[in-house]
């Protein structure tokens, strides 16, 4: 049987990062915003833990074929929200493109935008053209299309490279429709997200529940809190787990009442 692998989190540094990454990782002596879990292959599908002192840029996204063969649809879960904590999906009224591009010329396309506050456990879905920006003192789980396009409408005045050009035509100029709602799919497991690209379920496990996902494509297991094993292997929060395509999966056994992201790239 083959065995689940464990990705490593390659923590990276950013303008809008922080330095206190507990409880996930020890303290840093440099702004870390982003940590990304790795496999040594091509996977579909790419997990970020993202730690924000300052907004974030206001950018978007190209689909499928617009920028390479993949495009960038992802997904935010909570996992922290400070008071006041907000983020920005689409526009508070629906804006003509004209209008959009006069918007990134003097800065107004961040009072345009949708900033909507958020608690820990909410979940948001953020199709490709969506614009869109995280806010500060969030901490948040991304899944998303294994890819780095990224096209910035607005910086805030940071010394970074603005893509207008690229982004106006393709951004979706109407009204997200906010949080996700969850759908029961059983006991203790509820459909946080779905797209043509990933599907995403939230997992609870009592303390001393036993657990043998169904196989399914790039099947990844984001412990949000916990202990337990997964077949031999120990896992505790933080730790992002790849199981098989295909085959006998492994149990999942709980030490103690855990949580879990469980993402897979529908066939």
């Amino acid at each position: 049987m083959e065995q689940p692998i464990r990705l490593k989190p390659s923590l990276r540094e950013r303008v809008w990062g922080r330095t206190r990454l507990a409880p996930w990782y020890p303290d840093s002596e440099t702004p870390i915003g982003e940590a990304w879990f790795l496999s040594e292959r091509d996977l579909p599908l790419l997990v970020k833990l993202i730690f924000t002192s300052e907004r974030l840029s206001v950018q978007v996204h190209p689909d499928d074929g617009e920028a390479g063969p993949r495009g960038k649809t992802e997904m935010w879960h909570i996992l922290e929200a400070a008071p006041g904590a907000v983020i920005a999906m689409g526009f508070r009224e629906p804006i003509t493109r004209q209008r959009l591009w006069e918007a990134t010329r003097t800065g107004e396309v961040e009072h345009l935008l949708h900033w909507a506050p958020v608690k820990a456990g909410e979940t948001y879905l953020i199709p490709a053209h969506t614009v869109h920006a995280i806010g500060a003192g969030i901490v948040l789980c991304e899944i998303q299309q294994n890819s780095d396009v990224t096209y910035r409408l607005w910086d805030y005045g940071r010394p970074r490279e603005i893509h207008v050009e690229k982004a106006v035509p393709i951004c979706d100029l109407g009204v997200h429709p906010g949080a996700s709602r969850a759908v029961s799919v059983a006991e203790g497991r509820e459909e946080i997200a779905r797209s043509r690209h990933f599907v995403t379920e939230l997992v609870r496990l009592r303390a001393g529940e036993r657990f043998r996902p169904a196989a399914a494509q790039c099947q990844l297991w984001i412990c949000l809190e916990g202990r337990g094993k997964i077949g031999a292997e120990a896992f505790q929060a933080g730790e992002v787990w790849l199981l098989p395509d295909e085959g006998e999966q492994v149990p999942i056994v709980a030490d103690g009442a855990s949580r879990f992201l469980r993402t897979w790239a529908p066939a």
